[in-house]
């Protein structure tokens, strides 16, 4: 069986496989013709098909025709042989005529495409006269302009809609002054990654801080869509770095282009994309961001054409055309990637008036209804096909986690409204505390995971988001729960903290056991890893907005300390490959999400609770804020998910 280690992502994100440009030689030098070689094609091409219909025209002899025009007179026959007066029917005048009209048009076609042959190979000799640069010059030309037409069809103006009240987008200063030096640095270090990939890996998906040039992996198909841009936005907007965020939006404006030959992750790109474009319209209020948004969104709209409407994983962005990931439980779509689209969706069909974003996903809401649930808890695994269960594999890590988030955060989003996405939450966290939370014999608390009838005692680095979520649903639980919910996600982050307390660098593992005596410690070498994840740190913050207890910013710092000392290069930051390793090797790969995710969580926890307050905003699992949709201010009363 595949280790989580080797897939190539899932839920809220498993490690990209890292195929190198050698994995795949595209042999492009190899396989290019000369432009004057296929301009002779060309041309010899339709010369012969002319020269076709020369010779192969229809024979007028065989197939008669009466052109009936102003000339043809039809004249009544009287039928005469009896004596009779009565009209026998008509006699058509100038029959021979027609057929000397008929030829003269052939001839007159003949002489045209003689013409047309004699044009085309003048033209033909012209070009060839051309320099290469100058052929090349002229196709680039024909090229832009189609492009600028495809453009224009994209950019229908989308229809004004009332920003909900936006609360808190940038204040959030401390007054505590060592408070505030460590915000600082938090800052300083967002500058050391941006301008890095700025200068090395500007208009690329992500950076190579170590070869000091860019980096993609599969989930952005093989298109420079400049993943790190679109997902640092927000964060440069609530740090202040305000000459940051132009430089992103102006490369957003005029390159990012989604009318591309490119096979992307559905979920993937709605997180960090559409989620990343829609907080920074949000925050800056510039209709770019939108428009490219509600584009992007559109790409994606051909996954759902399966015959359950549960969306493929992946889909080309220009032919629609999707599918699975190969290693997924005989072809099916993954719980956490077709469940982590809602917050995104309803946002668009908010700020667009379309309905098909938010029938999308209630959709898929509505079949998961109906489903049986082992034990109550969800699969990880559903087949698009048949609409049936794959493997009985139940995670809150990777494959499943971000479809529990997005069930409490509907309900956040909708200003508390949305009930069902609410039930959902409850029932599945209870199934989750009966079967997959366990105490360690050290009396750690962790969320195991349920593999075919039995439960394996490990927790990813992915699942200590749950510990933030299970703060942040703790208001409005069942049964008067929320001071247990509250103390479960403090006892979950005290897990992970053990985690990265426990090895050498101060950073946690990929992975960690609860087996025998080995707890919270990662057993095998591919679970050794820190790829700059935010897990740990998003749990902390969260604990900290609810309860204010100091250690979690003590906890925070020393996480800041460990990724600005081991993870540190000249040319931005790296992932570590060994954090039980005094001298550990670096995977040499700067993560978006890091700018996304840990710099803005480490950020917002230095901050005071003023910045983007919960009440007000509600973050994607990408940790792009999205705003509450009040129904006080907002267009979505009409809107049958809010009724």
């Amino acid at each position: 069986m595949t280790t989580p280690a080797l897939l190539p992502l899932s839920g809220r994100r498993l490690p990209p496989l890292n195929l190198g440009a050698s994995a795949f030689p595209h042999h492009r030098a190899t396989l290019r013709l000369s432009e004057k070689f296929i301009l002779l094609l060309i041309l010899s091409a339709f010369i012969t098909l002319c020269f076709g219909a020369f010779f192969f025209l229809p024979d007028s002899s065989k197939h008669k025709r009466f052109d009936l025009g102003l000339e043809d007179v039809l004249i009544p026959h009287v039928d005469t042989s009896k004596g009779g007066k009565n009209l026998g029917g008509f006699l058509i005048h100038g029959q021979g005529h027609d057929e000397h009209r008929h030829r003269e048009e052939e001839e007159r076609l003949r002489n045209k495409i003689r013409a047309d042959h004699e044009k085309a190979l003048e033209e033909a000799k012209e070009k060839l006269k051309k320099s290469r640069d100058e052929i090349q010059a002229e196709i680039q030309t024909e090229k832009n302009k189609v492009v600028q037409e495809l453009k224009k069809k994209d950019s229908k103006p989308l229809p004004p809609v009332p920003l909900p009240n936006l609360i808190g987008i940038n204040s959030g200063e401390p007054a505590d002054l060592d408070i505030r030096e460590k915000r600082n640095k938090i800052k300083e270090m967002m500058k050391h990654a941006w301008d890095n990939y700025r200068q090395y890996g500007w208009g690329h998906n992500e950076l190579k801080p170590i070869a000091r040039k860019g980096h993609s992996t599969n989930i952005f198909g093989n298109s420079q869509m400049g993943a790190t841009i679109v997902d640092a936005l927000d964060t440069l907007y609530i740090m202040g770095l305000h000459d940051e965020f132009r430089e992103g939006q102006e490369w957003i404006d005029k390159n990012l282009d989604f009318s591309v030959n490119s096979e992307v992750s559905v979920f993937e790109v709605n997180i960090r994309f559409i989620g990343g474009l829609l907080a920074a319209y949000y925050l800056s209020g510039q209709e770019v961001f939108k428009i490219k948004a509600v584009q992007l969104a559109g790409k994606l709209l051909p996954a759902f054409n399966t015959p359950t409407g549960i969306p493929w994983a992946m889909v080309n962005l220009k032919s629609g055309v999707g599918r699975n990931w190969g290693w997924a439980s005989a072809g099916s779509s993954i719980l956490a990637e077709f469940g982590t689209l809602h917050m995104e969706f309803v946002h668009l069909s908010y700020l667009t008036g379309d309905p098909v974003y938010y029938n999308k996903v209630m959709h898929i809401r509505k079949l998961l209804q109906k489903m049986d649930r082992p034990n109550g808890l969800y699969p990880n695994y559903l087949n698009p096909r048949t609409g049936r269960w794959g493997q009985h594999h139940t995670s809150v890590g990777g494959l499943g986690d971000s479809f529990y988030e997005y069930l409490l955060k509907a309900w956040l989003m909708s200003d508390k409204m949305d009930t069902e996405a609410r039930k959902m939450y409850d029932d599945a966290i209870e199934a989750i505390e009966k079967h997959l939370i366990r105490k360690s014999n050290g009396g750690l608390t962790f969320i195991g995971e349920w593999k075919n009838g039995h439960l394996e005692r490990k927790m990813g680095h992915l699942t200590c988001f749950a510990g933030g979520m299970f703060a942040l649903g703790a208001d409005g639980s069942r049964d008067d729960k929320a001071g247990h919910y509250l103390q479960l996600g403090a006892e979950i982050a005290h897990t992970c903290h053990e985690s990265y307390d426990r090895t050498t660098l101060k950073l946690g593992p990929e992975a960690f056991k609860f087996d025998g005596g080995v707890e919270a410690v990662a057993v095998r070498q591919n679970e050794k890893y820190y790829i700059l994840r935010p897990e740990v740190i998003e749990t902390y913050w969260y604990m900290w907005r609810f309860t204010h207890d100091p250690k979690y910013r003590q906890w925070g710092w020393e996480a800041t300390q460990a990724i600005d000392k081991y993870c540190r290069v000249s040319g931005g930051f790296s992932g570590v490959k060994d954090v039980y390793s005094s001298s550990p090797t670096y995977d040499d790969v700067q993560q978006s999400f890091f700018l996304a995710e840990t710099l803005k969580y480490l950020y917002l926890l230095f901050s005071n609770d003023d910045l983007l307050p919960l009440d007000n905003w509600v973050f994607n699992t990408e940790a792009h804020p999205l705003p509450v949709l009040h129904l006080a201010n907002t267009t979505l009363s009409g809107n049958p998910a809010y009724r």
